[in-house]
């Protein structure tokens, strides 16, 4: 399977770079079974039924990108990839030279940092002048917008670049289909008798990572920490047994609840996944999927290929780009039932 596949021109006008107004003032394309339905977000409500089980990602950004300099001297710039114990993290690091070990990073309030050494790409930091290397991030840290919103970042973004239901932190980038959902919404849909329900994936930087090869299935798939808990498998359970959906809010949902069915059922539990879906995936949990315009030549816009058939997914994306619908994190929305050819067994490749 080819890269070149899943390839589209996209107008750089149609990438939003700023928010709507209000978070429900997005767009809804609907690619359902047998249909296509230009629409407004809030029109959601009307795809999903009474016993349906919305899965959301509660992960919460961190402000993870940081501006300082060597204590030699020379700018640098830090993107933090992972948290660890402590005062100390993973991060990428853009420098003129590439800091070596016990190179002095300095940067706002007296927060600095010490290069202990690499993993592969990234350098492992020790903060100083904080308790926790979150804190010091909170203190001093920028939105970690993504590469093609290419602006800095604003006061709004902390708002905005977060979903309302965010809690867990860790994550470098949005789940951004969940951006669409006020509250009140959330609130008319339980009232609907739509039920509500949580996993965790710490989004890493590693998704906005093009794809170099030219063989789908020679690119190597960046890693990122998911969380199940209990709760979530036996709501899942029950959607079942009462003849609902799994409707999966964003990628990373499905991701994380594909990756956590890797031994058929749906298991409770912490780990890394790589998981990378693409056409010929046999989906284990997921029946819908809520989810952004993604970029051409993407994981993500192979997933969702995978998920609703390569041919409806690239011609809805021209059907939108057409119609003017704004592209990726700050864009509007899409939402996909599953192909009938994508029933839900055991995954081919992985």
């Amino acid at each position: 399977m080819r890269v070149d596949d899943f390839d589209f021109d996209l107008p750089e006008a149609l990438i939003a770079r700023h928010p709507p107004e209000r978070r429900r003032d997005a767009r809804l394309l609907a690619l359902t079974v047998d249909d296509l339905k230009h629409q407004r977000f809030p029109d959601l409500a009307g795809h999903l039924r009474p016993g349906d089980l919305l899965v959301f990602n509660d992960t919460r950004v961190i402000p993870a990108r940081l501006f300082g300099h060597k204590s030699s001297g020379g700018r640098v710039e830090v993107l933090i990839e992972r948290l660890l114990e402590g005062t100390r993290a993973l991060a990428h690091v853009r420098a003129s030279k590439s800091p070596k070990p016990d190179t002095g990073l300095v940067f706002e309030q007296g927060i600095g940092a010490r290069v202990e050494g690499r993993r592969g790409e990234l350098f492992e930091l020790d903060f100083t002048g904080c308790e926790t290397a979150l804190e010091a991030l909170e203190r001093i840290g920028h939105v970690p917008l993504p590469p093609y919103i290419d602006r800095p970042d604003e006061g709004a973004d902390q708002e905005r670049y977060q979903t309302v239901y965010a809690r867990e932190p860790g994550a470098v980038a949005a789940p951004t289909a969940g951006l669409h959902f006020d509250q009140p919404m959330l609130e008319q849909l339980q009232a609907m008798g739509v039920e509500t329900g949580f996993v965790t994936l710490h989004v890493g930087a590693g998704t906005f990572q093009p794809v170099r090869v030219e063989r789908v299935e020679d690119h190597p798939m960046h890693s990122e920490r998911f969380r199940v808990e209990p709760t979530l498998v036996e709501q899942v359970a029950a959607t079942r047994a009462r003849g609902g959906r799994v409707v999966a809010v964003g990628t990373t949902a499905l991701r994380t609840l594909e990756a956590a069915s890797a031994g058929g059922a749906l298991e409770a539990g912490e780990s890394e996944t790589d998981i990378f879906i693409y056409p010929g995936y046999r989906f284990r949990q997921v029946d819908a999927l809520v989810t952004n315009f993604h970029l051409p030549r993407s994981t993500l816009l192979m997933l969702v290929s995978a998920f609703a058939g390569r041919e409806r997914v690239l011609a809805a994306y021209e059907e939108a780009i057409r119609e003017r619908y704004r592209f990726f994190s700050y864009g509007d929305a899409m939402f996909i039932e599953r192909a009938p050819d994508a029933q839900r067994g055991f995954s081919c490749p992985e």
